[in-house]
């Protein structure tokens, strides 16, 4: 295990660099304050340096609000969003490091955007160690997106986001967007995995509702509907 100084004192850090990437995107983004002692926790806890683009989150940023809120990307943590520790429960972790899956960030839907640790091996856990994975509120399943933490949140930064929510999107989202607390999202009715929403997203019924009720009623479907236990989403 690396003492907190050997990870925060590094030469080059990541910081100054996403810091320009965030104020050259063309995406709206909100960067939101870090509590610097919920900070340094999290990334002793992660056991990354401030050389990488997650350590550099979990040290100088208390999370992303993407999109108008659509996207919600976990930092260090703060007074509005929970931070990396909270979310994946490191704070109470006896081993020091990243889970075999790191939740990473929440979208209103109850998707989940996570990165892969060490030990994601095997058929419940598409991708391969360190590439980020997507829980689908569509399909209820990982999907891989062969990318890493950085190349992820680069990807996301030059707007990607339009392309991979083309079909989870209606007229009027960003309105709808931004009127949600951090902790809310929306549930559509009839769900999103439905034939009848995917043939008329527009027509859905949509309400704000604690995200944690959103991630409760996808693992519930997807043990309904007979698919595989998809793992934690997060505490919320």
């Amino acid at each position: 295990m690396r003492e907190l100084n050997e990870l925060v004192d590094v030469a080059e850090p990541a910081w100054p660099v996403l810091s320009r990437h965030l104020a050259r995107s063309g995406v709206a983004v909100r960067v939101l304050p870090v509590d610097p002692e919920r900070g340094r926790t999290c990334l002793h806890r992660l056991q990354v340096t401030a050389r990488s683009f997650l350590g550099a989150m979990a040290l100088e940023c208390g999370g992303l609000l993407v999109d108008g809120g659509w996207l919600r990307v976990h930092g260090g943590g703060g007074a509005h969003l929970p931070g990396l520790g909270e979310v994946n429960d490191l704070s109470a972790a006896v081993v020091y490091g990243p889970p075999p899956r790191l939740v990473t960030a929440h979208d209103v839907l109850g998707g989940v955007f996570a990165l892969n640790g060490p030990g994601a091996e095997g058929a419940e856990h598409p991708g391969r160690p360190g590439e980020m994975v997507y829980f689908a509120p569509d399909t209820l399943e990982w999907e891989d997106l062969g990318l890493t933490y950085s190349a992820w949140m680069l990807w996301m930064l030059e707007g990607s986001l339009e392309e991979f929510y083309r079909d989870l999107r209606w007229p009027g989202w960003r309105r709808e967007a931004e009127a949600l607390e951090p902790a809310q999202g929306l549930a559509l009715y009839p769900f999103p995995w439905s034939a009848r929403t995917r043939e008329d997203l527009a027509a859905t019924t949509r309400a704000p509702v604690p995200l944690r009720e959103l991630t409760a009623v996808h693992r519930e479907a997807c043990a309904g509907l007979g698919l595989p236990d998809p793992g934690p989403f997060g505490l919320l």
